[in-house]
């Protein structure tokens, strides 16, 4: 490979060199060589059209004040690119800020401007869409380059400090990512740090929650009730069963839905209401302090954009604002097609579950409900999997319709369509399962039917509670687990194939420019939606975290240590097993902002309801101070909860059974009891259901007020932006007014 290495050198205008001289008659800054490399396959030689669309895009680029060289070797040739000085003196003329890191200063050389900058910019230009047809991106298409990567470079600190699973718990060098990754992927981490350092008190509450049902574990009424309920029985749940249940049977059910459904579960939900509230204000502060350090706090992201547009185009004519009412409408109406078609995907999970406990009830009789639900969270998960795929789809082709101004407004346009979309495609079973699942099957001898078919499915004996948490755990547990395991071994795994390969062959390169391209193209491919995917990942764990906390208190805590293992686990994959990420400049976290709020307040919606609706809490209550042997006798010294789980359970008689003469070695059970509060007579709802009812309602509207007055009047108590950042962007206004009165001055004088 060695000799027929061919190398080859393009020095533009300010160079004494001749266009595709051999290398080594002219020589450029040693310092960061090459900002960019472009590569195609050898293949692409042999057409004639090939190299001459390569060679007019390369000239394309010579004439905005490019270098270029380019190397092949047996299977690939490397274009290696760099911009001249002038481009970024032309970029800080525009803007008239400084780009370094640091203080501000004045730059007036080249070593000034960061390498995120000079490869933003490098960027930008080559993946321009001035010209529709002969962008980089068609070019690609077409088959005349394969892929644009900026070299990994002067990593060595990061993979030290940063990018290591013994460092889990040491502090992210925020600035270091910057300076290395640009201020979008810094950002991320310092949110995602932030996140995982705010989710400490949360785990800890929960946990203590979840374990205090311990405490009472044994001591519980009701789980006393329930376990020594061998008298009474429960009616069949599955569609071919026909044996009754002993209620005694459901004791580990019962002692375990205590766990998480107890009177401290209020208290939860309002605290992580307060929780979401203090995390995001607090994050409002942090982010306010880094962008000041940064000296991004005015920056300003539409005059960047144009700047950008011009460096590259001169010519470039201004793209104004529009708003079309028939383009919006059509919009609406497209994603609303998608959004009822999530809600269809959780119908077909419903069928699954229907027709699921149709099959296993003839094999397993006791656990048929278990084994539905445990298996229906398995194809939920699937789903999910396949419908992310489809969601991007369709959110980039609604985006392209609307057709965006810029490129930020078109990402923040396509994260919100993309996120409502997965909301959907994540929640709607949860939310089918708090709360429809058991509320319209009708009652026993009087099923509904799916097709006039299949009986509808149940809540399990033990509290419709149950179910969500099982759904919950699997959801979380896969999402986290499988999902970290897929992100990390896929790269992993691809990655050292690609060395194997490249080892097998045996041929090194002696030119340390080629040597140090193969070894970034061996690197993973990464995209403009890899850093996106790893935000969104973030605000499903963070749904899952906060809307239906309260029928699983452990979600804070799985969610720590799945963000321990995810902030290096992306540090790892960032900077040791995928090309670099072009760089992009940012001062805030932009639309997922909005997101997280948005998410705030379903939580407070969501947890009201599983509170009032799902759990057992209210008629607890309503027992308690009103139907409950304390109601009726003030004198009354034992638990007041007493008789608690008769008075819940409904009675039918089994002779209205359209097969009673099937039941068997159970012939002899003549009454059966079922999760409800209908009358013995003609089965249809008591006064204790409407009464209840209307206490859910009022609770669910009081739960509501009381936990949004709290977000808010947290929000007010914590300022979004600290006063020394406030003060600090104060004095250099000041300074910089004081600067131009003393010019004025001198200027008058003279």
């Amino acid at each position: 490979m060695q000799g027929d290495e061919s190398l080859q050198i393009f020095v533009g205008p300010e160079g004494d060199c001749l266009p595709l001289m051999e290398r080594g008659t002219c020589k450029l800054e040693d310092s960061h060589q090459w900002d960019c490399v472009l590569v195609a396959d050898l293949q692409t030689q042999k057409f004639e059209k090939q190299v001459q669309r390569q060679r007019q895009f390369l000239e394309k680029l010579e004439s905005k004040g490019f270098h270029y060289k380019i190397i092949k070797d047996q299977k690939k040739v490397f274009f290696g690119i760099r911009a001249d000085s002038r481009i970024f003196d032309l970029y800080r003329t525009l803007l008239m800020k400084p780009e370094d890191p640091g203080p501000r200063a004045k730059m007036s050389n080249i070593n000034s401007i960061p390498v995120t900058t000079r490869i933003r910019i490098v960027s930008f230009i080559v993946n321009n869409k001035a010209k529709p047809g002969d962008t980089f991106e068609d070019l690609v298409k077409d088959g005349v380059f394969e892929t644009m990567f900026p070299l990994h470079e002067g990593e060595k600190e990061l993979k030290r400090k940063w990018a290591r699973w013994r460092n889990m718990f040491r502090k992210q060098p925020i600035d270091d990512i910057r300076n290395y990754f640009g201020e979008k992927v810094a950002l991320y981490f310092a949110w995602l740090g932030w996140y995982t350092y705010m989710l400490v008190p949360a785990a800890v509450v929960g946990l203590i929650i979840f374990l205090s049902g311990f405490a009472l574990f044994n001591s519980s009424q009701i789980s006393k009730e329930i376990c020594a309920a061998d008298d009474i029985f429960m009616c069949p749940l599955g569609e071919n069963s026909h044996n009754y249940q002993r209620l005694s049977g459901m004791c580990a059910f019962a002692k375990l839905t205590h766990l998480f459904d107890n009177d401290g579960t209020v208290v939860f939900a309002i605290f992580m209401a307060l929780w979401a509230t203090v995390f995001l204000e607090i994050w409002k502060r942090q982010r306010a302090r880094v962008v000041l350090h940064w000296d991004l706090y005015g920056w300003d992201k539409e005059e960047e954009e144009m700047a950008l547009q011009l460096i590259n185009c001169p010519d470039y004519k201004l793209k104004t604002h529009h708003h079309s009412y028939l383009s919006s409408t059509i919009i609406l109406i497209l994603s609303l097609f998608m959004i009822c078609f999530m809600i269809g995907m959780a119908h077909v999970l419903v069928v699954y579950r229907v027709v699921a406990a149709a099959l296993f009830s003839s094999i397993m009789e006791h656990q048929v409900t278990t084994v539905v639900v445990v298996t229906g969270a398995v194809v939920h998960y699937v789903i999910i999997v396949i419908m992310t795929k489809v969601n991007k789809y369709v959110a980039l082709k609604l985006c392209s319709f609307e057709d965006p101004r810029t490129f930020s407004e078109r990402e923040s346009k396509f994260t919100v369509k993309f996120f409502i979309l997965q909301f959907f495609a994540h929640f709607s079973s949860l939310i089918y399962i708090a709360f429809i699942l058991g509320r319209i099957n009708g009652h026993p001898g009087k099923s509904t039917r799916l097709a006039g078919l299949w009986k509808l499915e149940e809540c399990h004996l033990s509290g419709c509670m149950t179910d969500l948490f099982i759904q919950m755990a699997i959801i979380m547990g896969l999402k986290q687990t499988l999902s970290n395991c897929i992100e990390y071994l896929r790269p992993w795994f691809a990655h050292k194939y690609r060395l194997m390969r490249a080892y097998k062959r045996g041929i090194k390169s002696k030119d340390p420019d080629l040597e140090e391209w193969q070894r970034n193209y061996r690197m993973n491919p990464v995209n403009t939606f890899s850093l996106f995917d790893e935000f969104m990942e973030m605000m499903i764990q963070y749904g899952f975290t906060t809307i239906f906390v309260a029928a699983f208190p452990l979600a804070p805590l799985l969610a720590l240590f799945s963000n321990l293992v995810e902030i290096r686990l992306d540090a790892i994959k960032m900077v040791r097993l995928q090309r670099r990420l072009i760089p992009r400049k940012a001062n805030d976290i932009g639309t997922w902002l909005q997101v997280l709020e948005t998410i705030g307040v379903l939580a407070v919606i969501a947890n009201g309801m599983v509170i009032a609706f799902t759990s057992e809490f209210i008629p607890r209550i309503v027992y308690k101070y009103h139907y409950g042997p304390c109601a009726q006798n003030r004198n009354f010294t034992a638990d007041c909860l007493e008789g608690y789980v008769n008075h819940s359970l409904s009675v039918f008689y089994t002779k209205h059974f359209q097969d009673h003469g099937k039941t068997g070695s159970q012939a002899n059970v003549t009454v059966c009891r079922y999760r409800d509060y209908r009358n013995d007579r003609d089965y249809n709802l008591s006064e204790q259901f409407w009464f209840i009812l209307a206490i859910r309602l009022a609770f669910v509207i009081l739960f509501e007020h009381v936990a949004l007055c709290i977000k808010l009047i947290a929000a007010w108590f914590v300022p979004d932006v600290p006063q020394s950042v406030k003060n600090k962007v104060l004095e250099e206004k000041y300074q910089i007014l004081r600067e131009k009165m003393c010019f004025n001055s001198r200027s008058t004088d003279v």
